[in-house]
């Protein structure tokens, strides 16, 4: 796929048995730093997951050309106004729709360490195209504009002000504008990308409802709950506002940076669960684009 002077490859799951005449929903998939899409796939175990919900599954794949380690560029100003590789991967997701038969209400994005710092760009700069998303072991939108700053909010999460850019990134949209509901997973133990930026993706979506809401109800972070899955507690926390869920956050004790109950094949993925590729399809396939939105998705 080409955009301009900025180029990937993909890979393209489909399920077996399929019936051109219905629409599938679509899932992105971001793979993190020094991952290719095979490997992404193989690790993550999404095509089976997708296999039996019956999904079309994307993974773009970042080229050497443009990172040596293939992380994909989340902090680079263009990208966090929309352009070079955000506006590259929304391209990709044109091309496959224009080719596949993907219900435009029912895009997905979710993405692992880099991949998840992207998802989340993405949320912020086409949150009108995109039904849901999920982040696992990922970063705030607008965390950083640099290298050395990525590197720095990677150690020890962001060190702005929350309240201070949430006010810069609300002045930047329209009032009302969507917020895409999001899931996030994060291992406590992760020593690559610290937990904190967990927490302060949760303060971001908190202060940005606030700023951008009219009169949809009170925002909210619930009460903790406690769960177990594949021999690991896990802590579950809830933002709403009013009655829609804005931000479901998942911290998985004993889980360093790694994809959880993932294929231990590859680097940056833990047999041990919980599984978050279920955790993730659970999460996204309910949600739908609003129906005036939709139109605008086909033609974007």
């Amino acid at each position: 796929m080409v955009l301009g002077q900025l180029s990937l490859h993909y890979r393209l799951y489909l399920p077996s048995n399929l019936d051109r005449s219905k629409r599938l929903p679509l899932l992105m998939m971001l793979h993190g730093c020094s991952q290719t899409a095979l490997e992404f796939a193989e690790g993550t175990r999404m095509d089976s997951v997708a296999e039996r919900r019956h999904c079309a599954v994307l993974y773009p794949e970042q080229s050497k050309r443009f990172n040596s380690l293939r992380c994909w560029n989340w902090f680079a100003p263009d990208v966090l106004a929309g352009e070079g590789e955000a506006a590259l991967l929304m391209h990709t997701v044109r091309h496959v729709m224009e080719h596949q038969p993907i219900d435009p209400a029912r895009l997905y994005v979710a993405g692992m360490s880099a991949g998840g710092a992207m998802a989340a760009v993405l949320c912020a700069t086409h949150g009108d195209l995109i039904a849901a998303c999920a982040i696992h072991s990922g970063i705030m939108f607008h965390a950083a504009t640099n290298p050395l700053q990525a590197f720095e909010v990677m150690r020890h999460g962001a060190g702005g002000s929350p309240t201070l850019l949430a006010k810069t990134i609300a002045g930047a949209r329209s009032t009302g504008k969507r917020l895409v509901p999001t899931l996030l997973i994060h291992g406590a133990a992760d020593e690559t990308v610290n937990p904190r930026n967990a927490e302060q993706f949760v303060e971001q979506v908190g202060l940005l409802a606030r700023s951008l809401a009219s009169n949809d109800g009170a925002v909210e972070l619930r009460e903790e709950q406690w769960f177990e899955a594949g021999g690991r507690r896990y802590r579950q926390q809830d933002l709403y506002q009013g009655s829609e869920l804005l931000v479901r956050s998942i911290v998985i004790e004993g889980l360093g940076h790694a994809w959880s109950g993932g294929n231990s094949k590859h680097q940056f993925f833990d047999p041990a669960g919980p599984d978050a590729s279920e955790l993730i399809i659970e999460f996204l396939l309910p949600s739908r684009l609003p129906e005036m939105e939709v139109g605008d998705t086909a033609k974007a």
